[in-house]
């Protein structure tokens, strides 16, 4: 309920080599042991951690520096993210206090858990979602179908499916990453807010099962209730709200660098992103609360997320970072 929270309340602003062992655990007859991938084990790879030189390592390079718990962006078809010539130029956004609690509170009160532990039960049933396997397609599938058939044509007025628009961002792996658009009604504002989590899921190695639960079946789960609950609430916002759900995060944040691309090449005015990441899970013995990521982050938008947990929710939040 806590992420439900914040990220409708986020929403309605529209209204605003030393990481491998060179012995590889893997014989070469790998593949035909795990039918069901598309994983080129030999395929060169650039990889960049934080704070150094991109590397080149092979696939298989790359699932043992994730095994060892290793962060990096995979930019090996990304690049040229960051270099466009024709970014647009602008103040930052600017974020008041949260000023659409008459909005927010009758919205609040009708989410749910049991529809999120549904979604979530079915979703966490495939084997992995790992995003060369074949369930991570399927997975990937069922999830649309159920953003679409399911969740829009059952809570969207007639006016508002007018507005709303589903894609699927391709991706050469095979599972695509899930854009949900609603447009805004502002002629002169094009600015746009997304709402992402991403839908993959990974084992230490790729091959073995991996349902995914909290990482990230429970972000998945958490942006679409809170959807479901703004189009029910016949949510017409006047700045354009986008939700995604991202292919391939396991393997080096690859869906979302993919769509950050695009969007900066067709110069999309993004005022604002949030992620939202293993909301589920409670360590035993521990309290309850919201992490808030404050690295590699825009700091008017996470002043803007504590105040809405300070607002909105009845447990505290911590700052954490993220370290890619």
């Amino acid at each position: 309920m806590k992420s439900f929270s914040i990220l409708l309340s986020l929403a309605c602003i529209a209204i605003a080599s030393p990481f491998f062992d060179a012995q590889a655990p893997f014989g070469d007859g790998l593949m035909n042991s795990y039918p069901g991938f598309t994983l080129d084990l030999n395929a060169q790879r650039l990889i960049q951690t934080e704070g150094e030189i991109p590397v080149w390592v092979s696939e298989l390079e790359k699932i043992q520096m994730k095994a060892q718990g290793v962060k990096f962006f995979d930019i090996t078809d990304t690049q040229a993210l960051g270099t466009s010539t024709h970014l647009r130029l602008q103040d930052k956004a600017k974020f008041p206090s949260p000023n659409a609690t008459e909005k927010v509170r009758p919205i609040l009160k009708t989410l749910s858990t049991k529809g999120p532990k549904e979604n979530l039960e079915k979703f966490s049933s495939f084997r992995t979602r790992h995003y060369r396997s074949d369930t991570g397609k399927q997975s990937q599938q069922w999830l649309l179908s159920r953003i679409r058939e399911v969740i829009t044509n059952e809570s969207a007025s007639k006016s508002l499916r007018k507005l709303i628009s589903h894609s699927e961002f391709l991706h050469s792996w095979g599972q695509n990453s899930i854009i949900v658009r609603i447009n805004g009604s502002s002629t002169t504002d094009d600015g746009v807010i997304i709402v992402g989590a991403h839908q993959d899921s990974t084992n230490m190695w790729p091959f073995l099962p991996a349902p995914g639960a909290d990482d990230d079946g429970s972000g998945s789960v958490t942006i679409l209730e809170s959807y479901r609950a703004l189009i029910a609430a016949d949510f017409h916002p006047e700045r354009t709200v986008e939700f995604h759900w991202y292919s391939a995060e396991e393997g080096g944040l690859l869906g979302s660098q993919a769509v950050a691309l695009d969007y900066e090449a067709r110069s999309v005015n993004v005022v604002a992103m949030s992620q939202f990441d293993m909301t589920a899970w409670v360590k035993r013995g521990t309290r309850e609360e919201v992490g808030i990521i404050t690295d590699y982050t825009d700091a008017g938008v996470t002043k803007f997320n504590k105040a809405l947990v300070d607002l909105y929710l009845d447990i505290p939040y911590i700052e954490a970072r993220q370290i890619f």
